[in-house]
């Protein structure tokens, strides 16, 4: 398999994954700027949307959005970080990685644009901290799908791992601080973090 991946984007997510399990698995960069791998590929002709993650099989099947690789790189070690299918730990952890990517992902996206205007930054950050209230007091095991890490963690520590970068004041939220710790700190994700260039 290969993962093609941005430092800190939602490739991040996966990239924990695959370290968490020990999956044997090539990464590659992308410069989003330029849409060119590190070795110089055109990343379009390899994932069309233009954006990471994307993930090759080794069959040379693409998997793209970080819902659907997550769950495919879990399910490939059982009695890994994610729950049999069928369960309904497993429609929870689902339940949650849609939320992430339609709920915090995708409204965090507009805080990255430099021109936002006033109005729209003030109308986002009014859902946005709708959004963290809801994490924060659903956080009531050490992760937030329970009391064992999960490929949601992975994808929930990611963008939440952006206010850091966006400077946003978390003070509001001291569960949301203390579960970024606990996730921040565990050997997998420490090792992530280093190969992406983000310790």
């Amino acid at each position: 398999m290969k993962l093609y991946y941005a430092p800190g984007a939602c490739s991040l997510a996966p990239h924990i994954v695959i370290n968490e399990l020990g999956l044997a698995c090539e990464t590659e960069r992308v410069d989003l700027g330029t849409h060119k791998t590190e070795h110089g590929a055109d990343f379009t002709t390899i994932n069309p949307k233009g954006y990471v993650p994307a993930l090759v099989l080794d069959n040379g099947v693409l998997l793209t959005e970080v819902a659907a690789i997550v769950q495919y790189l879990g399910d490939q070690k059982a009695g890994g970080i994610i729950a049999p299918a069928g369960t309904i730990t497993r429609y929870q952890q689902m339940e949650w990685l849609s939320f992430i990517s339609t709920e915090i992902h995708k409204q965090l996206g507009p805080f990255f644009r430099p021109n936002l205007p006033a109005e729209t930054r003030e109308q986002q950050m009014a859902l946005i901290k709708r959004r963290f209230d809801y994490v924060a007091q659903h956080i009531k095991g050490p992760f937030i799908a329970g009391s064992e890490f999960s490929v949601a963690d992975a994808y929930l520590f990611t963008v939440l791992n952006w206010t850091r970068f966006l400077k946003f004041d978390m003070s509001a939220w001291p569960a949301l601080a203390t579960y970024m710790d606990r996730v921040a700190s565990r050997p997998a994700v420490k090792k992530t973090l280093g190969e992406e260039g983000l310790a």
